[in-house]
């Protein structure tokens, strides 16, 4: 059985000590591909060499909206420039935070609107962050008929999973959804449509249950994979294989 991780951030200083030996964990565990998003200007030539160097990593370039600070108006017409020439697999990490104080909204808005308009000039998926902003989100993913995407680590309502099922986005699923109390989730995951489901780890952040205060990483995909397999009352090999299906489908490598 293999697994795609659809949200990893394993170009993250916390695998600088011991990525190579991460990397054989995930592949022991059956996770053979890995979606890397961006969350900076300059973290992209790291990025780029590390998904260069290890097997199954494909790059997404983005701008992330916790990262504010660190953007600048030329970022965008440089992130152009990356996309034409790398020719990545998504657009992203991007989106909106209306949870962390000082994220000034209006700029936040401002990189999110440049990169969706990106995506469809270059008919990419994008890889959207929503944490209390799902409407803000979904109103801004309508402006721009016909993109595609995934809104990851969802936390929304299921009413909010069926709109941005019906605009063509999927929703990631990860550590989150291994907690017993996340009882909102649970249901919305139970119930939503396979086909609009996919596995991530949002590595090294968002731990599951059981490695609670650790760093995440991939190999623990297998943990995602099993509470959304006893939650939908279904083989771990039948949500394997359709969240692959949807990954491959999404992302075109």
């Amino acid at each position: 059985m293999r697994l795609i991780d659809s949200h990893s951030h394993f170009d993250a200083a916390e695998f600088d000590a011991d990525r190579a030996a991460a990397h054989a964990r995930a592949l022991a565990a059956g996770v053979d591909t890995q979606i890397v998003p961006a969350v900076d200007a300059a973290g992209w030539p790291k990025l780029k060499s590390v998904c260069a160097q290890l097997p199954g990593l494909h790059p997404a370039y983005g701008l992330h909206p916790m990262y504010l600070d660190e953007h600048r108006p030329q970022h965008l017409p440089q992130l152009r420039d990356w996309i034409q020439r790398e020719r990545p697999v998504a657009v992203g990490e991007c989106g909106l935070d209306y949870f962390v104080e000082g994220l000034d909204p209006a700029r936040q808005q401002h990189y999110f609107d440049g990169q969706l308009a990106l995506a469809a000039e270059f008919d990419l998926p994008v890889i959207v962050h929503a944490r209390r902003a799902v409407d803000a989100v979904i109103a801004a993913i309508r402006r721009f008929p016909g993109l595609r995407g995934v809104v990851h680590s969802f936390s929304g309502s299921a009413e909010q999973a069926a709109q941005l099922h019906k605009l063509g986005f999927l929703l990631g699923i990860g550590g989150p959804v291994t907690y017993p109390r996340a009882n909102r989730l649970r249901a919305t995951v139970a119930g939503m449509p396979l086909e609009q489901l996919l596995l991530e780890t949002d590595s090294p952040d968002q731990p599951g249950a059981a490695h609670r205060g650790e760093r995440n990483e991939p190999a623990h995909l297998l943990e995602v994979l099993d509470v959304i397999a006893t939650l939908r009352n279904a083989a771990r090999e039948e949500i394997a294989a359709a969240t692959n299906a949807n990954a491959q489908r999404m992302f075109g490598y």
